[in-house]
C-alpha cells in the first residue's frame, strides 16, 4: 500500500477471525493464526504507517475491536484475549501520543457486538432489542462518525458503555449473573462461523 498509494492519513484495522471453540477443544494452529490475525496485525500496520502520522502530527488510527474485547464470552477465549490485547493495544498508543505531543494523531477503538457479516453465523442473542445483531452499514455509519468527532472509543449499542460500567463497580460473582441472565454464555451455543468457499 505505501508504494502504491503513499502515506495514508486514516488507517482502519478491521481484519479478524474466530475459532468459536472452547479453549481445551481449539486447535494450537488457530490459537496462534487468530493472535497472528486479530492482534499481531496491528502491530505490524502501526508500524507501517503510524511514523508518517507521527511526522505531520497527522492522522487517524480506527482499532475495529468487539465487545468481546471488554468482557469475557464463553467459546470465545482466544478471540476475547486477541481483542482484549488490540484495545489495550490502542489505548497505550494512543496514550503514547498524547505524551509525544503528537495530539493531531487521533485514535478510535470500536468495540461492537455481534455483526451481521457471516463470521458469528450462528451465534444468537438472547435479548434482540437491547444487544442486536448490527448490520454491517449500520456500524460503518457510526465508526464514520465516531471518526469525524474524534471520539477515542465506540460501543455499539450504546447499552454496552452501561454494561461495562456495570461490570467494573460490581463485584465477580454478580457480574456473572449478569452475564448468564444477558445470555453471554450462551451466544456461542449454535455458533457456524462463516462457510467456507470452494
Amino acid at each position: 500500500v505505501k508504494k502504491e498509494v503513499g502515506d495514508v492519513s486514516i488507517l482502519v484495522n478491521n481484519a479478524g477471525i474466530v475459532t468459536g471453540k472452547m479453549f481445551m477443544d481449539a486447535p494450537d494452529s488457530l490459537l496462534e493464526k487468530n493472535m497472528e490475525v486479530n492482534t499481531m496485525a496491528h502491530f505490524w500496520t502501526y508500524k507501517a504507517f503510524l511514523p508518517a502520522m507521527m511526522a505531520s502530527n497527522h492522522g487517524h488510527l480506527v482499532s475495529i475491536a468487539s465487545s468481546a474485547g471488554t468482557i469475557g464470552v464463553c467459546r470465545l477465549s482466544d478471540y476475547c484475549a486477541s481483542k482484549f490485547a488490540a484495545v489495550g493495544f490502542a489505548e497505550s498508543v494512543n496514550l503514547e501520543m498524547k505524551d509525544l505531543g503528537r495530539t493531531g494523531v487521533k485514535t478510535t477503538i470500536v468495540c461492537p457486538y455481534l455483526i451481521n457479516t457471516g463470521m458469528f453465523d450462528g451465534s444468537r442473542t438472547k435479548w434482540p432489542r437491547l444487544l442486536p445483531v448490527l448490520e454491517p452499514e449500520y456500524v460503518a455509519e457510526k465508526i464514520i462518525t465516531a471518526i469525524r468527532r474524534d471520539q477515542e472509543i465506540l460501543l455499539i449499542p450504546r447499552c454496552l458503555y452501561f454494561l461495562l460500567f456495570l461490570k467494573w463497580i460490581l463485584p465477580v460473582k454478580a457480574t456473572v449473573l449478569f452475564e448468564e441472565y444477558f445470555g453471554i454464555f450462551r451466544i456461542m451455543d449454535d455458533f457456524k462461523g462463516r462457510a467456507k468457499e470452494d
